[in-house]
């Protein structure tokens, strides 16, 4: 695996009481930004919030903020990570890329990195990305179940020069960065 070549894209959608905003984040295997892209703050007003109604977030994550993000990014990921399962399909559909679902586990470790085991739930696995850490839990959709070897095999790889998970932290912390300065403005 060339991974020169592998690029890793983090989406995060952040839905406060009054608002919803968005960030992409694209790296290469060793965790190094490439790209990086945020939306405005996207404040429903109260009229929207009735006619939309329960149909609000959908409308707000996957028309708005997901189009514009995805579309801004420069940097074409291998495979987009999210930690919300339900916008897994609608990544996938705007940017045409793979996208899964990563979340931390408490499980132990497997015997060997590059492991991945199917947990019962469709689409659901465990990843042992590296050799000391607890095991990652993947969600896929049921199109990308077939290519989950190839998906673990990126991830795999990546974890050799980072740690998967982190790159979160950074786009929270940067979107904070971000709302700071356009409060103080």
């Amino acid at each position: 695996m060339d991974n020169i070549r592998l690029l890793l894209g983090y989406i995060t959608i952040d839905s406060q009481e009054n608002y919803f905003r968005g960030a992409a984040l694209v790296t290469d295997s060793r965790g190094i930004p490439t790209d990086f892209r945020y939306t405005e703050p996207v404040r429903p007003t109260k009229l929207e919030r009735v006619l939309y109604g329960s149909a609000l977030d959908i409308y707000l994550k996957e028309d708005i903020i997901l189009d514009n993000l995805l579309g801004a990014v420069e940097a074409k990921p291998s495979l987009w990570l999210v930690t919300d399962e339900a916008i897994i399909a609608p990544v996938q559909k705007i940017s045409k890329f793979p996208a899964v679902a990563i979340a931390t586990s408490s499980r132990s470790p497997m015997e060997q990195s590059g492991q991945c085991e199917p947990t019962g739930e469709s689409g659901v696995f465990m990843l042992q990305a590296d050799n000391i850490s607890a095991p990652l839990r993947l969600t896929v959709s049921q199109d990308n179940i077939p290519k989950i070897s190839q998906l673990a095999q990126l991830l795999t790889s990546s974890a050799e020069g980072m740690e998967l998970m982190e790159p979160f932290s950074r786009v929270a912390r940067a979107l904070e960065t971000v709302s700071e300065s356009e409060s103080r403005q």
